[in-house]
């Protein structure tokens, strides 16, 4: 029965049970969803968050225009294609996304890298956070643009997203909140 027992409890000699919470230091990374153009509000918020808790921060970019295909040896390549059938150049806006955060994160004294990953920008930024064993994930709302209105219709809300497809916390940070309309008074 001892041997079942936590150190907190042992050393409270209270008995252990299996239900019981025993907090644990954070060691995984945070994951930040970063895009071309956002205020670096998110990357901010995240750096701080991964400076505080003494971990790495992952930023990772999410190319909606690209899919993996299946080739020979099993490997996933990035096809990546235009409205006119063009191959993108995703390398581009990674290097310029990579310049743009050494620019923000550069003298901020923390551990980070940038990943660009395909697909599904929830479904990706979940799978990254499954194999970096990730301790939280970092994202921005949309701001109030039309383009960003329609890309929320079409494939909605990757924060709302990912909070109900996988189990680790998820911070959204607010990049243009909404600013309540006040009747001026008569004066």
């Amino acid at each position: 029965m001892a041997a079942l027992m936590n150190e907190p409890a042992k050393k409270a000699g209270l008995p252990n049970r299996e239900d019981e919470f025993v907090p644990q230091r954070i060691a995984g990374p945070v994951v930040a969803g970063v895009v071309p153009g956002q205020p670096p509000a998110v990357v901010h918020s995240a750096a701080r968050l991964a400076y505080s808790l003494n971990v790495k921060l992952i930023c990772a970019y999410v190319d909606i225009t690209s899919y993996l295909s299946n080739e020979r040896d099993d490997q996933d390549l990035l096809q990546s294609t235009g409205e006119d059938g063009t191959v993108d150049d995703v390398e581009q806006t990674s290097a310029h996304l990579r310049e743009h955060l050494q620019a923000v994160l550069g003298k901020a004294g923390i551990r980070w890298s940038l990943l660009t990953l395909v697909g599904e920008p929830a479904r990706a930024l979940a799978r990254l956070a499954d194999s970096a064993d990730a301790s939280v994930i970092v994202v921005g709302t949309r701001e109030g643009r039309v383009g960003a209105r329609l890309e929320q219709l079409l494939l909605g809300s990757v924060a709302v997203h990912l909070t109900h497809r996988q189990a680790r916390p998820v911070v959204v940070v607010p990049l243009a909140p909404q600013r309540r309309h006040r009747p001026k008074e008569d004066g």
